[in-house]
């Protein structure tokens, strides 16, 4: 279900219990009632995305990123870790080495792009995404398996989006690597 369905099915919801409910709402012109209807969806979707991060969090709190060596100059550290607003089936980890991006619910799959390897960042938000403060980062990359690669539905789309350019900054010139362009 995407985050559209269920805003309309919960839109649908509240109107069906208002409708039930057999308030006297006549005082009320239409417009400050739809306000007030999206209002409440719009909190109902944030209090299910928190519900559902502090149920992520305690499960993910056992799985962390281990490197068996135990020289720092090799050491992987998190920057950032996240999920798609209202997803329980998806992972996103930001490290210093890679992007780390991990879906299933039963089975894992697992994708990776190096740091090294990142072309291009780009962020969108719709008008949508705007009020829920989610937006979605695109990431295109030398990477022959996943050469453009979309965290979607991302909280806080243009903080990701610093920690990542920084990220691959930092990965750029700690392995003095860096890209030749033609014009």
């Amino acid at each position: 279900m995407t985050i559209k369905e269920a805003q309309a099915r919960i839109k649908a919801r509240v109107w069906q219990s208002v409708a039930q409910a057999n308030l006297d709402l006549s005082a009320l012109d239409k417009e400050t009632l739809e306000s007030f209807v999206d209002l409440v969806t719009e909190s109902a979707l944030l209090e299910i995305d928190s519900e559902l991060d502090a149920s992520k969090l305690e499960s993910l709190s056992s799985d962390t990123l281990e490197d068996d060596d135990d020289n720092d100059e090799f050491k992987e550290s998190i920057l950032w870790q996240g999920r798609p607003f209202l997803s329980l089936v998806m992972d996103y980890t930001i490290t210093n080495e890679r992007i780390k991006i991990t879906s299933g619910l039963l089975g894992k799959a697992h994708e990776n792009v190096e740091l090294i390897r990142i072309q291009d960042i780009d962020h969108s938000q719709t008008f949508g995404e705007r009020v829920l403060k989610i937006g979605d980062i695109t990431v295109r990359s030398h990477d022959p398996s996943h050469p453009e690669i979309v965290l979607r539905n991302v909280q806080d789309p243009n903080g990701v989006y610093e920690i990542l350019r920084r990220a691959v900054l930092e990965a750029r010139k700690r392995h003095n690597f860096s890209y030749r362009e033609e014009m």
